[in-house]
């Protein structure tokens, strides 16, 4: 395995999807993984002609992802994948990474990471039990310039932290075309598969994982509104919480798909006794810092620029002034991830820096907030808790 490429199997991502061709796209980013086999669509139509798409023979094509399992399984070890990723509505998230797990194959798989907190705990504890390896993608947080926020809070240089804002806006659902079918919307907006939250289940909990991520802190307690603005949608477009965490200081996180003209606008800033960081995810390559008695810094991010903290550098591609994104980000999940299971594979502790990626404990605490916010945000009796008339 350490001179050869993982090989990669897809369950989801047919050629009718959104995130499973930014998932292939990124995975094979660093020549390090190969789409050997898959089950990509629910229609055993689909999936073949998408396998034949993306130059996969027939006989690696599958109707089913229980169909792919089993005959991957029985392969001999040269041939068979090394693990498989995971790119389907949330319903169909959990069963097939446990089936993977329990046939030795390792797991990617698009957030939130399973239905239900209930199905969370389950994989944790399948995961704790096989030993392989999951990764989640929580892609935001695999930016360059995140991970230099981070290293810097962690090195003290803001000082304590007093404050964290998140905002992740998109419009895209301002109006009901969900009803339009045909798109992604439909099974978003569907609780039989996206589970209890919507929107705050969607995008809110990469916001939350934001927070968490860049602060190493850990959110111990929410006071949500969640609401349904487009008339008739059964699952929030739109949530505001205020966060306490542990480490003392408190936060306010708002994500919403009913901001209408915005795109995807995720706009992160701590503030700490030195100075505040902020990101926005439109302008990914820069940091900006903002000092009490100087002018806002900019802080560029380039593999030249040897005033990084070596994570940023390691995450870091291209030379400073060349743009990296969506894509990338997600492909430093995909390089760590493969990284990490070459080297368990070989019987060697894995490097630190290639840890780092979001893993099955991250999958657990975003269905905890996601349930936390939907029973807080919804339960009318609480209302009291939030709000106080005049």
């Amino acid at each position: 395995m350490e001179n050869r490429k993982l090989r990669m199997g897809m369950i989801g991502g047919g050629s009718d999807a959104f995130i499973g061709a930014i998932h292939r796209r990124a995975a094979l980013m660093e020549n390090e993984i190969e789409l050997v086999c898959g089950c990509f669509s629910i229609n055993p139509e689909i999936s073949l002609s998408s396998g034949r798409s993306y130059y996969i023979p027939d006989n690696r094509i599958y109707s089913t992802w229980q169909e792919m399992i089993a005959a991957e399984a029985q392969l001999p070890e040269g041939e068979r994948m090394d693990f498989v990723t995971i790119v389907t509505p949330n319903r169909f998230h959990f069963e097939p990474a446990v089936a993977a797990l329990e046939a030795g194959f390792d797991v990617v798989v698009d957030k939130p990471m399973t239905f239900s907190l209930e199905e969370a705990l389950a994989l944790r504890d399948k995961v704790n039990e096989t030993g392989r390896t999951l990764a989640l993608t929580h892609v935001y947080s695999a930016y360059p310039a995140i991970k230099e926020a981070r290293a810097r809070i962690a090195r003290g240089e803001i000082g304590k932290v007093r404050r964290v804002f998140v905002e992740y806006s998109q419009g895209w659902l301002s109006k009901r075309v969900e009803l339009k079918g045909g798109n992604n919307a439909v099974w978003r907006n569907d609780p039989k598969q996206a589970g209890k939250g919507g929107c705050v289940a969607d995008i809110g909990t990469h916001a939350w994982h934001l927070t968490e991520y860049v602060t190493g802190a850990k959110v111990v307690e929410v006071c949500a509104d969640l609401l349904r603005v487009a008339d008739g949608r059964p699952v929030d477009d739109d949530a505001c919480a205020f966060l306490h965490y542990d480490a003392g200081f408190t936060g306010l996180l708002q994500s919403t798909q009913v901001a209408t003209g915005e795109e995807n606008n995720i706009r992160l800033r701590v503030y700490g006794e030195k100075c505040g960081l902020e990101w926005r995810q439109q302008s990914p390559n820069t940091l900006y810092v903002k000092w009490a008695e100087r002018s806002t810094e900019e802080v560029h991010i380039g593999n030249g620029y040897n005033f990084l903290d070596d994570t940023s550098k390691w995450n870091t591609r291209t030379p400073g002034g060349h743009p990296e994104g969506f894509i990338e980000a997600f492909a430093n999940i995909y390089r760590n991830f493969t990284l990490v299971v070459k080297a368990k594979a070989a019987g060697k502790q894995p490097d630190e820096k290639w840890l780092d990626f979001p893993n099955v404990e991250d999958g657990v605490r975003g269905m905890q907030f996601v349930e936390t916010m939907v029973r807080a945000g919804y339960d009318s009796s609480q209302k009291w808790h939030k709000w106080v008339e005049k």
